[in-house]
């Protein structure tokens, strides 16, 4: 499977998904929680953190749904000479959304910078090699999560969604994202608003 990956991370000059003009208004750094009746399987019994989400369009990282890939996976087709250390068997790879499944993002608290970070105000977001070398080599963020793909919405797309009930939004909170198992984050976001998702019905909203 790793083979088949193709995995692609920006280099120095690359240029995130653009995401111009920036508002301070919107979602931005709200999770996104799917409700039980979304009928997209892609993001079904998922939250996303918002990265931005302006008059442009809207783009997000699906936190709680692994790949089955781990760090030792693409570090042997980024350096294919060098066997990867064992505990990168164990730092899985998230699907981050249905774009570009080939290019890799990891969000980590900001601080530390590489040659591809955009920063997110108390969060940060590299999409360059180096952070996963550095992550591998035990120098890297304290607190990271490493994602193939993202979540994108053109402009007006994610408002008709949310006027159409698809999800809740809270906003976010670094403990989910960071440390908490990957299988209690959908419940602990929801939480947040004082939501239990197993006692909504599949007809919610749509009374």
């Amino acid at each position: 499977m790793a083979q088949r990956m193709g995995l692609r991370l920006a280099t120095q000059s690359s240029k995130l998904p653009s995401m111009k003009d920036a508002s301070p208004s919107y979602l931005k750094h709200h999770f996104l929680i799917a409700m039980p009746h979304m009928a997209d399987p892609r993001f079904a019994q998922t939250v996303t953190y918002l990265i931005d989400h302006n008059a442009h369009g809207a783009m997000g990282l699906v936190i709680n749904k692994p790949s089955g890939l781990n760090l030792a996976d693409v570090l042997e087709q980024l350096r294919p000479d060098e066997e990867p250390p064992v505990l990168c068997q164990s730092l899985p790879i998230f699907n981050g959304g249905p774009v570009q499944t080939d290019r890799g993002f990891v969000l980590h608290p900001s601080g530390p910078q590489y040659q591809a970070t955009l920063e997110l105000g108390e969060l940060g977001l590299s999409t360059s090699q180096d952070v996963l070398f550095a992550i591998a080599d035990g120098s890297g963020p304290d607190k990271y999560l490493m994602s193939l793909g993202y979540a994108g919405w053109g402009a007006g797309q994610l408002e008709a969604e949310l006027v159409d009930n698809a999800w809740l939004t809270c906003p976010a909170d670094a403990s989910i994202l960071f440390d908490l198992p990957f299988d209690q984050r959908l419940n602990a976001a929801a939480a947040r608003l004082g939501v239990n998702l197993s006692l909504l019905s599949s007809q919610a909203g749509h009374a």
